[in-house]
């Protein structure tokens, strides 16, 4: 072989590889609660995945014309690299005015992260920088409400969203996941009593866009019943994100 070819053929490989990584693609590396969680998801349906900033991967769902996470959110930093603000402190919590996370009763325990996701309050999942992975976003009201409607309607639907079974859920757990959509009930982080609750029994999630000055929009599931209930409070409630697909 020619050296000229020679040469030629390693310029070309280091071309491939040097453009296979670009500054707006950086390496993701594999992060620990991976394959930790214990969510009993719908074994007949196919799901797909989305990876975050910090690579966590998450499995996802179509329902619809909907693409949604199949998990909660569990990410620490925005989609630029920013840290989001971990908050242990309950009266720091009550009062924050930016973008905040927090795990369930502050734990540091990995299985538990990875199944019921962390706590953001409203100001991280609306904050500019983006909490969702790239090309997925926090829903809207609207989003939530297509897919209620897909699902046949407040008063049904709790049944084919939540995770079925007891494992997670408090019995009696009125669930099939037929959806796939595998909720888990993660509890709340709320601004009058400044604690923990509702883990095992009920779940909230954020929606966009803001009510008012100090509240916005979100959505809950109880294990007791079918509905998927709608609401109003503070911005600065702990409660978990689904994100859905662009």
């Amino acid at each position: 072989m020619k050296i000229e070819t020679l040469q030629n053929i390693v310029l070309l490989i280091c071309i491939l590889l040097f453009s296979s990584c670009t500054p707006d693609d950086p390496p993701v590396p594999d992060n620990p609660l991976n394959r930790l969680t214990t969510a009993q998801f719908n074994p007949d349906k196919n799901y797909g995945t989305v990876t975050d900033i910090d690579g966590n991967v998450y499995k996802t769902i179509k329902i619809g014309d909907q693409v949604w996470m199949a998990e909660n959110l569990r990410v620490t930093r925005y989609r630029n690299g920013d840290s989001i603000f971990n908050v242990l402190d309950n009266e720091i919590w009550s009062t924050a005015a930016e973008g905040a996370y927090c795990n369930y009763n502050n734990t540091l325990n990995m299985d538990t992260i990875a199944t019921y996701g962390r706590l953001y309050n409203w100001y991280a999942a609306a904050d500019q920088r983006n909490i969702a992975p790239k090309g997925w976003r926090v829903p809207d009201i609207d989003d939530w409400s297509l897919l209620i409607e897909y699902l046949g309607g407040d008063s049904i639907v709790g049944v084919k969203l939540k995770e079925s079974g007891d494992l997670h859920w408090e019995s009696p757990n009125f669930a099939d996941n037929s959806s796939g959509f595998t909720a888990i009930p993660s509890g709340f982080r709320y601004r009058n009593n400044k604690n923990f609750q509702g883990a095992g029994l009920f779940n909230s999630y954020w929606a966009m866009p803001i009510y008012d000055l100090g509240t916005a929009p979100f959505l809950s599931l109880f294990s007791w019943n079918s509905i998927f209930h709608r609401g109003i409070n503070y911005n600065v409630n702990g409660y978990s994100i689904r994100c859905i697909r662009d």
